[in-house]
């Protein structure tokens, strides 16, 4: 059985001191490869070591993420341009729309103008949102028939069913996490249940969103394994069948190898 975690911040300072033993620990429960996203020009410019991995396959994206919108200037782009050409394979993203941070404006110019980045070099996107999908999905709407045929995914997919069906239709993936493994995510599960294996992805968003009877701990990839097991419960089907459907839709995804 291989597991493919299509979003996790494996480059972030939570795994600084034990990081080999995190990766470790992935393979020991069958993670073959992750999905590292770029949250900001400082971090990726910090983390090229990822393209050394070993032991598991790693995929990168290059994004400006809205948790770090202080961070951003308008050369960032210039620079996330750069990474495109330079990194063919990659894909744009963590960006997004965050209703609670700061700089609503700000953040909405950047979200649209790495949007027709992605349009320009034909990349999937990876999409972060907190009570902002209708405007997520009213500017993807507006180009998304410049975007490749796997459009991105919809990371840490919450909504109902008819949410996620809009997300279908523009060509996305929903991101499944650890919400699933919590069973007064009713909502979430039902629509997850509902919705075609052949449309979902796996993730842990690691070193965040921990999985039921975890609380308070640090996130990690090998917990993958776990939400798995959840979505095959909820599918009923064999875990092996959920690990691979998931493994082909992430590399649809992602690779451009």
């Amino acid at each position: 059985m291989r597991l493919f975690d299509s979003h996790c911040h494996l480059d972030f300072i939570a795994f600084s001191a034990d990081r080999q033993d995190v990766i470790q620990r992935a393979y020991d429960a069958h993670v073959r490869a992750i999905f590292v996203p770029g949250v900001s020009r400082q971090q990726s410019s910090h983390s090229a070591w990822l393209d050394d991995c070993q032991l598991i396959d790693i995929y990168r994206g290059f994004g400006l993420h809205p948790y770090f919108i202080e961070q951003h200037q308008n050369l960032d782009l210039q620079w996330l341009e750069q990474q495109l050409v330079a990194n063919p394979q990659a894909v744009v993203g963590e960006i997004g729309i965050d209703m609670t941070c700061a700089e609503g404006n700000k953040q909405h110019d950047l979200f649209c103008r790495q949007v027709e980045l992605a349009c320009r070099y034909h990349r999937s996107i990876v999409l972060h949102h907190r009570k902002s999908q209708p405007e997520l999905l009213r500017v993807i709407k507006s180009c998304h028939a410049q975007l490749p045929e796997v459009a991105g995914v919809i990371h840490a997919f919450s909504g109902s069913f008819e949410q996620a069906q809009e997300w279908l239709r523009l060509g996305f993936m929903l991101g499944v996490g650890g919400t699933i493994t919590y069973e007064r995510a009713r909502r979430t599960r039902q629509a997850l249940s509902d919705s075609s294996l052949e449309s979902l992805v796996l993730e842990t968003d690691a070193p965040d969103m921990p999985i039921c009877g975890y609380q308070g701990q640090r996130n990690e990839p090998a917990m993958v394994n776990h939400i798995n097991q959840s979505l095959a419960d909820l599918h009923r089907r064999s875990v092996a069948d959920v690990a691979e459907i998931t493994w082909q839709n992430a590399q649809r995804l992602f690779s451009r190898r």
